[in-house]
């Protein structure tokens, strides 16, 4: 037939899968095949022959076909038990159907699988053949799919990316907001006009810097885990506790525009006003330090224009 070819022996055939060797009775052990190995490198390393090992493990093929991977017995001499590599090929299979013309050197050269293990997938022996049309299980190796590595989603705010960490209270933060039922803008422009009268502060930059930071909004919570109408981060909370002698909850609207009020007033009492409301974005020390960032200086002159315009009777919500 000239379809037939006859699979081929006497090949050392390198074997696919890492190795190990395990403790078992004693002066024997089991050893798991690597990448590159044959059978007579393995009597040698173990002071024994091929023909021993064949006859051990009941072997087919004269050891020349044994599946790939295989855990065979070998004779060892107190051998220590080796660690499982961390990382190592997993076995497939794929369905191949012969063509005119093929040979098993030739699937499993394309295949980059072993003569040997392609045989034995098959329960093929020497001699066997193989016709066009016959459908051969080839084995090949599948890698683990890389995990993909764990990426921040929406760590980024105003051009600063924030530690998953914070990000993380932000959401958690954000889904209680969203669960609650909270005062309307308009609600919330009152409130910030009566704390503001409360504390001192002027309510038009008040509800500038709210407008500007939230719309006025209550739920707006940004990466960086500024919260609510104020955009209040936790630090300032704690700070703002301490001056009003109650702990602040960021999340209720009243506790967290007095917050961003007390914060106002502080800044306000100790630099100009372009100053303060850049110490409210940027932070006091880092302005006086560094002077305003150019997002900063944008946030200031967006800031003065709502105040402004506030001044002058304009209403956002109409």
């Amino acid at each position: 037939m000239g379809n037939v070819v006859r699979v081929l022996t006497g090949i050392a055939v390198p074997l696919l899968t890492a190795g190990v060797i395990t403790a078992g009775s004693p002066g024997w052990g089991q050893y798991q095949v690597k990448d590159g190995d044959t059978l007579s490198h393995i009597a040698t390393r173990y002071g024994t022959t091929v023909r021993n090992l064949v006859a051990l493990n009941k072997l087919p093929g004269n050891g020349n076909a044994i599946y790939a991977g295989e855990v065979i017995k070998v004779r060892g001499k107190g051998r220590t038990a080796a660690k499982q590599p961390t990382k190592r090929s997993q076995l497939g299979r794929v369905t191949y159907i012969v063509k005119p013309g093929d040979a098993i050197s030739t699937i499993a050269k394309r295949y980059k699988c072993s003569q040997a293990n392609l045989m034995a997938a098959n329960k093929l022996r020497a001699g066997d053949r193989i016709y066009a049309g016959k459908p051969l299980q080839v084995p090949v190796k599948i890698r683990p799919k890389a995990k993909p590595s764990a990426r921040s989603k929406n760590n980024t705010f105003a051009g600063r990316t924030y530690p998953d960490h914070v990000v993380a209270r932000a959401d958690r933060n954000r889904a209680i907001l969203q669960s609650r039922k909270l005062p309307t803008r308009a609600h919330m422009r009152d409130l910030i006009i009566s704390i503001a009268k409360r504390y001192g502060v002027d309510p038009e930059l008040a509800l500038a810097v709210s407008w500007q930071e939230s719309g006025w909004k209550q739920r707006v919570v940004s990466p960086a885990n500024a919260v609510g109408a104020m955009q209040v981060i936790p630090a300032t909370g704690t700070f703002a506790s301490g001056i009003v002698g109650r702990e602040l909850d960021l999340l209720r609207p009243r506790d967290n525009i007095t917050a961003g009020v007390v914060l106002l007033d502080r800044l306000t009492a100790a630099a100009r006003l372009d100053i303060a409301v850049a110490g409210y974005y940027q932070g006091l020390g880092g302005v006086l330090t560094n002077g305003m960032h150019a997002d900063t200086k944008q946030y200031v002159q967006n800031v003065l224009r709502i105040m402004a315009n506030l001044e002058r009777g304009w209403d956002p919500l109409q």
